[in-house]
This record gives structure tokens, sequence and C-alpha cells, in this order.
């Protein structure tokens, strides 16, 4: 037996180095696509055997295979899409790129206070992972945003640096306060009340945006107008990673209405006296001109005053973020610049920023974090020129032959709109600290009980200077002044979240309870007076300003106590239950109406894990969704239910004035209570085609009633309003998201994204019917949104030959404008244009908005184009408003009636005839269609950079607000025609390295 051991063991050795012979060695490494980091812990293996292998922590793997074979490899990784890859017998190096995948089913998903599985949502939640916040260049996490979540209509209406987007979730509930109790509430990183414009995008790990009340109701009143939670990026163990972004570029105006220029004025001025009667000829121009007007006229000394007022801005943006940490010990820190030159001179913003994320895994039982974010901003703002430069005449010269300004243009009263921007003439300027810091501690005695508590403190304070000298447009060669305003924010919350979590068969459970405190504190206080000894002080020496001083100061308190319980529950991960209910007591509100409850229940049904559907193989996912809640709004200030006194004064016989009280025109109400919203929400999430093709549709009806309303009080009572719980208003609407998988090729991949959102808001009921305002933007309508324009009719332009002596023998000239005859005392027409005649001309809200993202990926190449569309909604414009008809000032270029001119759109100019109806000059429907933003990026292969130790480098070009189709040419519709913040277009070049 002996000579066959080792005869055995030389027959192995011989088969051995046979195989050896027979294979080869294949290495490689494995990305993701989206920013071609390594992907640690990926399967490899040989498709058809059990031949395998993991990529260690920089993406590589090694493998052994058949020689002079083809191959195929199998890689495969958590979230993201399987790939098979051939492998050709003269290939031994590879580079492989995973791309996410398009059902994430199994992605947490960030909830109030809490996460849970994609697949077991119940509510209306849309999720946007940071990857997709930093594709653009933007200044804002939620300019990032558009486009990309149904129903949120987000829109950028000022173009002054550091501006970011305002948005609105599923329309406006409310009416009094419209510009802030329609706000939606921001959390980052759990911690309510951060302000999310000091957040650089780079920071983001995960933004979720909460719709419905299933989904909101766990924050009660605070998410009565949907949350966007915001998850900024955490440490992690294993080898540390840096990260630096940037991107530099350039701004230009985009779009902006013109103004007449020094011909068309004149021949408009000429127009004017021509129709007057006293003008026939440029013989008669010193009816019409002044002699210095007639000298500049003879020279042809024209000025554009937009040309002189706007220049090119810049933008830059610097972040460096950093990932380290043990398997106890997890720190996340970024520093961060922003730096905007804005459109104008004097228009500036810079913001530095700072974020430390620190997770400390004690034991088994105890864990403690600290999160800070530190915020500066140093913003100079420019006072407002336009409004003066869209009324200067547009004759003369900016500067003497010496190159000094010309204060006063053509020897009149005018001043000109560039004095604020002579050396030391004017100064502006707010400084900004806001500072954000959250300690926590989690116990978890038990398997599945956990209990956190929170303290955060959010505290922030400004202080806004201003100056300007004697001849600036706000001195007017008659005084100068200096001022400083002081604010401090100091807001604090304590919160305690109890969750436990249990699986038993198959059913799973999880209870969450949540114990909050939200104390809110503002001081401010301000000083100042006039004629400022040495400009050269600006506004750092008040004493210095002798004259008219003034001053005062301002202190206001509320609290927000809050209890909370949610149950989630699933049956076979098929069959699935959210239930909560909050209460919440407000200091705002009256006293015995501080509190109320809030309830609301959400149920989901997964039909493709139901037996009766797995033969629908065209399916890869179906979810049906229910929802209906309660929500709450105290959108009032402080005090607001309290009588109050203001100082006045008061002289009698002697003529001294002594100081004495009155009742504050807004008076108490001891019965005001909450403004509550009842919201249902049907939706389905749908997967067809092995997810080729995945969306979300929802239907939802949101009702809110006993509105906070301002009613107006009878005169004879001394006071003006007082806040009632009275009145309804409705929304409801549809929205759809639809992602689409056009290839998927392993060099090419093609994903398009569209959102599609339609929202009807209605007033339901006012308590004495309509409120008719005088002013033709605030009236209150039953069966319209709460924004409407009502006004007269604008139907054309009055012409030669037609008869207006029905309203009145010189009431009404050719050229004049022309409105409608719509009604009368007894509703119906009656010759006669009174106020009656005013109708609902149209609406802020948009019908529809939407957005088309397309994302296409070459190898190392990467394209994304997106596209924002806003539908339906009408406009009043500044600049279709700047119409003298005297011919007095400058104006928006228009087309104006004369008799060889008989165009419908303006009147005829007239020097001495007054105009009538105006304002119907200024509404238009306004929808608009963009591409928003274009961004071509290149990822440098691994194998030219890994030598010098980096990981990645992709390097960018991107243009934003690029191109607009509108009915409106004159201006960017977006900005609404309003002349004094116009829009810009941006163009700039980035980089990113991970290292």
């Amino acid at each position: 037996m002996k000579p066959f051991f080792p005869l055995l063991t030389a027959s192995v050795l011989c088969v051995a180095a046979a195989a050896q012979a027979q294979t080869r060695t294949i290495t490689g490494q494995v990305v993701s696509t989206e920013k071609a980091e390594p992907l640690p812990g990926v399967t490899v293996v040989v498709k058809g055997t059990t031949n395998g292998n993991s990529t260690d922590p920089e993406g590589r793997f090694t493998l052994q295979v058949p020689d002079k074979q083809d191959v195929t490899l199998v890689i495969s990784y958590i979230g993201y899409t399987n790939q098979e890859l051939a492998v050709k017998p003269d290939q031994t190096r590879l580079e492989v790129r995973l791309s996410p995948a398009t059902a994430e089913l199994d992605d947490v998903v960030v909830i109030g206070y809490g996460t849970v599985r994609k697949r077991d949502l119940t509510g209306a939640v849309t999720s946007v992972k940071g990857e997709e916040v930093t594709k653009l260049p933007v200044t804002t996490v939620t300019e990032a945003l558009q486009g990309k979540i149904p129903g949120a209509d987000i829109s950028r209406a000022n173009g002054y640096a550091g501006q970011g987007a305002s948005i609105r979730i599923r329309g406006n509930r409310s009416i009094a306060n419209p510009g802030s109790s329609n706000n939606v509430l921001y959390i980052v990183d759990g911690v309510q009340n951060v302000n999310a414009a000091d957040i650089d995008p780079n920071d983001v790990q995960s933004i979720e945006v909460l719709k419905d009340a299933s989904s909101t109701a766990i924050y009660g009143s605070r998410g009565a107008n949907g949350v966007i939670i915001i998850t900024t990026k955490r440490g992690g163990s294993g080898k540390p990673k840096i990260n630096f972004n940037a991107y530099t570029g350039v701004t230009k105006v985009a779009g902006y209405g013109e103004f007449m220029s020094g011909p068309q004025y004149v021949a408009f001025r000429r127009e004017a006296f021509r129709a007057a009667g006293t003008w026939n000829s440029p013989a008669d121009d010193a009816v019409a001109f002044t002699p210095a007007q007639r000298e500049a006229i003879a020279n042809e000394q024209y000025v554009n005053w937009p040309d002189q007022l706007l220049h090119n801005g810049m933008q830059q943006n610097y972040q460096i973020g950093l990932t380290g940490g043990s398997d106890n010990t997890k720190v996340y820190f970024s520093l961060g610049y922003y730096d905007e030159k804005g459109l104008m001179k004097l228009d500036r913003f810079k913001r530095y920023t700072t974020r430390a994320n620190i997770d400390q895994t004690v034991n088994k039982w105890l864990k403690v974090g600290l999160q800070t974010q530190l915020a500066y901003i140093n913003n100079d703002i420019r006072r407002d020129p336009f409004n003066l430069a869209s009324q200067a005449v547009p004759l003369g010269r900016v500067y003497d032959d010496e190159g000094k300004l010309i204060y006063r243009l053509l020897g009149s009263t005018q001043i000109n709109p560039l004095a604020d921007e002579q050396p030391g003439a004017y100064e502006r300027n707010t400084k900004t600290n806001r500072l954000t810091a959250a300690a926590y501690i989690e116990l978890t005695p038990l398997d599945g009980l956990s209990l956190r508590s929170t303290f955060a403190a959010n505290y922030a304070t400004s202080e806004a200077g201003s100056f300007y000298g004697l001849n600036t447009i706000d001195g007017a060669g008659n005084r100068s002044q200096a001022s400083i305003t002081s604010n401090q924010n100091r807001n604090l919350s304590w919160e305690n979240v109890l969750t436990y979590k249990k699986d038993i068969g198959d059913h799973s459970l999880t209870l969450t309870g949540v114990a909050s405190d939200l104390i809110f504190t503002n001081t401010n206080s301000f000083a100042g007076g006039n004629n400022q000894v040495l400009p050269s002080q600006s506004f750092y020496n008040l004493g210095a300003a002798n004259q008219n001083p003034f001053y005062g100061s301002g202190f206001v308190r509320s609290n927000l106590v809050s209890f909370a319980g949610r149950v989630n529950y699933s049956w076979k991960g098929r069959y699935l239950l959210t239930a909560t209910s909050r209460v919440d007591g407000s200091s705002k509100l009256a006293p015995g109406h501080k509190w109320d409850y809030f309830p609301s229940v959400g149920l989901g049904w997964r039909l493709i894990d139901e037996s009766f559907m797995q033969d629908a193989k065209f399916l890869t996912e179906l979810k049906l969704r229910g929802s209906y809640g309660v929500s709450g709004n105290d959108g009032i200030n402080p005090y607001g239910t309290q009588n109050a006194l203001t100082n006045t004064s008061f002289a009698y016989v002697d003529g001294n004035a002594a100081p004495t009280y009155t009742i504050a025109p807004l008076i108490g109400n001891t019965d005001l209570g909450w403004e509550k919203t009842y919201t249902l929400d049907l939706g389905v999430d749908f997967g067809l085609l092995d997810n080729r093709l995945t969306g979300t549709v929802d239907y939802y009806d949101a009702q809110t009633r006993d509105l906070i309303f301002p009613y107006t009080l009878p005169s004879f009572t001394g006071v003006t309003t007082v806040n009632r719980n009275i009145g309804r208003t409705r929304n409801k609407g549809i929205e759809v998201a639809l992602t689409t998988q056009n290839l998927r090729g392993e060099s090419l991949t093609w994903s398009t994204t569209a959102t599609f959102a339609a929202n009807r808001e209605t007033i339901v009921e006012l308590p004495n019917g309509n409120v008719i305002a005088d002013d033709y933007r605030n009236s209150l309508i039953e069966g319209q949104p709460a924004q409407v324009y009502y006004d007269y009719k604008k139907i054309g332009i009055w012409q030669l030959g037609e008869d207006a002596s029905q309203y009145g023998a010189g009431v009404f000239l050719p050229g004049d404008i022309k409105v409608a005859d719509l009604s009368g005392p007894d509703g119906v027409p009656d010759g006669k244009i009174t106020a009656a005649d005013r109708t609902v001309i149209g609406s802020r809200v948009p019908k529809w908005t939407g957005g088309l993202s397309n994302d296409v990926r070459y190898k190392g190449f990467d394209l994304n184009v997106l596209l924002v569309a806003r539908v339906g909604q009408w406009i009043s414009s500044d600049y279709y408003a700047k119409y003298t008809r005297s011919g007095n000032n400058n104006g928006a270029v228009v087309d104006y009636w004369t008799p060889e001119n008989p165009t419908n759109e303006y009147p005829r100019p007239h020097a001495t005839r007054t105009l009538s109806y105006v304002t119907t000059l200024t509404e238009r429907e306004a929808s608009w269609a963009k591409v928003r933003n274009v961004t071509l990026g290149y990822t440098i292969p691994k194998s030219l950079v890994g030598k010098a130790r980096i990981d990645n480098v992709r390097v960018y070009v991107s243009g934003r607000n690029l191109y607009t189709i509108s009915n409106l040419k004159d201006f960017d519709p977006e900005g609404e025609g309003v002349i004094d913040r116009p829009l810009n277009r941006a163009f700039v070049v980035g980089l990113n390295v991970g290292f």
C-alpha cells in the first residue's frame, strides 16, 4: 500500500498543474455609475458555476476563469441592478459600472421620527437621493427639487444674489397670512426650524417630501402644509474618504423688459401732445420738451438705463467633506463657501458653512451623538433702482465732461438711477450668524426597544445696517440716514421618541411614541437718525446721525407642546396599516382652545404579492394606498388673541402733544382655535416590464375648515379686524411620477423621469359671501382660488367710428381702453361701466406643473437635461404697468394706439387726459416651460487617476435657465414681470474629486 500514496500524490500534482495551465486570471474593479465610487462587497461569479469572489474595500476583485474561452460574469450587489458581462478570451482587466436598482423597494425611506422600507409605505412620500440634489449647481436644496416632486410648486421669482426658490406643496390652504401660514416644515436630521437655505447641497444624503396626512400627521400642526425631511451625510467605518466639490461661472440677465429708447420716447411724447392738439410737427417741440431735452435730442444724446445698471454676475461654490471613523465612532465633517455677485453693483451674497456630525456607540445599549451646523452670511443688498430707471427720461448724459455723475438729469428733478453706485454714497449690509446644535442619547435596553432623546437649539443673530447719503435715490438731495436693526431668534426643542419593533411570524409591528416641547423666542431692536456728519462712517457711528433720532425694540415668544403615537403594522408584508394620533397645544391660541387632536390612518395593499397576480409577468410592482387624516394650523402671530394698546400722541388746547394710548386695530378673540384640514389621499405604485416603467399616481382631496380669517369690523367700533374661525377652502388634485429605463446597456444607459401635478384651489365658504377689495389683487370670491385678479375685463381699445355715447358724452374717446359691460344692479348689462362689471380675470395658481428629466450615461460621460413647466397661471406685471400716458416719464416698449396704428393693445398717449382702467394692462396669462438645466460631465477612468491615490475625478459644464417657451416675450415669465428683481441665467464649470 505504501507505493500507492506517492503515486496518488504525483497524480494530483499533475492534474493541478494541468488545470493551472488551462486557466487565466482576470482582475477588475466595480464602481457606481453615479460618482464612479468603488463598491466593496460586490459578488462576482462565473455564470453557471460556483466560482466567484467578492470585491475588496477598493472595489477590486481577482478571479480564475477557463483559458481561451468566452465566459460570462454575473455581478450582483444589494441596491444595484444585477449585470451580466461577457468576457472574451483576450480580456484580463475589467472595469464594471453598476447602476442603482430601479425598483428600490428595500431602500430605507426616512419618515417622521423613524424609517421604513419603501415597500411598506402607506403615505404619499417622494424620496430624492443626494446624487440627484448635486446634479445641478444650485444655491439651495429646495431649488434642486424643482421638476422632481409632483405636487410641489417650486419657482424662483427673485434674481438677487443668494436668493433661492419658493415652494408650495399641494397648493394654499390658509387665507390669513398667506405668505407664511402655507409654508412647509423643514426637518434636518430630526431637528425642526433649521433654515434649509444654510445647507450646502453637497452635505445632503437624501431628501424626503411628505405630502399626505398619513405621512405628515406625526408632526401634527407643524406638518399641515407638507414636510421636507433632509438627512445629511454621516460618518462611516473603514478608510477615511475626502470629497472636494467646486464650481464657478458667470450669470447673465435672463429676459428683462426693455424701456423706451431715446427715439421711441421722443415719438411717444410727441404723440401725447398731438392727441392734446398742441403738437403737429417737430417745430412744435417746445410745447413737449424742455430746452435741455431739445438739446439732447438735437445732439442724439440717448441713455439706455438697463444697460447702465445690469452687468454680468458671478457664482462660485467650494465644499470639502470628510467621512471617517471606526466601528464605534463615526464622523462627518464639511466646510463650504458660496459666493455670488449679482447682476447689479452693490448686490453680493457670501455664505460660509461648516457641519460636524458625530455618532458614538458606547456599548450595545447606549449610543450618543452630536450634530452641528454653523452658517455665516454676509449679504450686500442693493436698493431697487429699476423703478426709478423705468421712469427716467432716456435723454441726455450720465456723466459730465469730467467724468462725474450728473445727479439731476437734464437739470430736472429726476434723480440719476446710478446715484447709489457712487463711492461711499450707499451701503446696506446684513450679517447673519445661524447655529444649529443638537445632541442625542439613544438607549436600547431590550431587543427592538429604543428611546432617543434629542435636545436642539437654533440660534440666529443678524445685524442689518443701512446708510444712504445726501445725493442718493432715497436721500433725494435733502438728507442722509443711518440705521441698524438687530434680531435674535432663539428656538429650543426637546423631543423624546420611544420606538418598539417586533416581528412575530407573518406579523411585523412598529410602535412609536413622541413627546416634544418647542419654544420660539425673538427679540429685536433698531435705532437710527438723519444727517450723518461723516458719510465715511456709514451706519457704524449712529451717534453722528444727529437729527430725528428713532429707536425701538420688540419681544415675541410662543410655545408648542405635543404628544404623538403611531402604529405601523404589516401582515406578510402584503397588508399594511399606519395609524397616527397627535395632540398639540399652542400658546398662540385662546385659552380653552389651545389643545386639539389630529388623527390619521393609512392603508396599503401589495397586490403584486398575492398568488392570483403571479401570472401577470408584465407586472413587477403593484401597491394600492389610501389615507385619511386631520392636520391643524395655528397660523397667526403670537398674542393675536389678546387685546393690545398702541402709543399715539394727542394735542389739546395748548397744542402740545401728549403721549396717549389707544386700542390696537386688531382686537383679541378669546374663542380663537385651530384651523383644521381633513385630507383624503388615494394612490397606486406600480412597475412594468421588469421595471422598465415605474411610477406613482395620487389623488387627494384636502378640505380646510374653521379658517383663521381676518374678519373686518364696522368702522364705528373704532377697530378694524378680529381673527375668527370662519370659512372653508378646498384643494384637490392629481399627481403623477413616471420613470422609464429606456436603455440598459453595459456602456450606455438612458433613463427618463416625468412628473405632473394638477391642483385646484377653491374658497368654499366665506363669512359674509364674497369679499370685494378695492385692490384688484386681494378680493376673495367663493368658488375661486384665494389669489385671483378681480378687475374690469379689457376687450380692446375704442376705435375711430365706434359709438361710445351710451356711456355718456366724452367719457370714452378713440384711443381709450375699452372694458366689457358685464353686469349691473340687476345682474345684467346695463349700458354703464360700474364696479358691478368687475369679474375674475385669472388666478396666480397654475393649472398644472410638470418636469421632465433625462439622464444619459455613456462610459465615462454623463448628461442631464431638466425641463420644467408651469401652466395656466396669470400675473399682474409691473413692467406692463409702466405706461405714463402723458409721456412725462419713460416706460415699457408697447404697441400703443394712434389714428395710423389702430391697435387694441395700449391706449393712445395723451398729454392732458387721464387714464382709466390701467390695471387691465398688467394682467396676462403667463404659462411657461423652461430648459431649466443641462449638465454634461466626464469621469476620468480610475486607471488614470488611481496612481495619484485618487478614487474619482469628474469634471462638468452646466447651464441653468437656458431657454424659455412662453407667450410673453418681454421678460422671463417666472419672475412675473416684476422689474426690480430680474432673473439670471448661469453658465458654470465644476469639479468633483474623491480621495
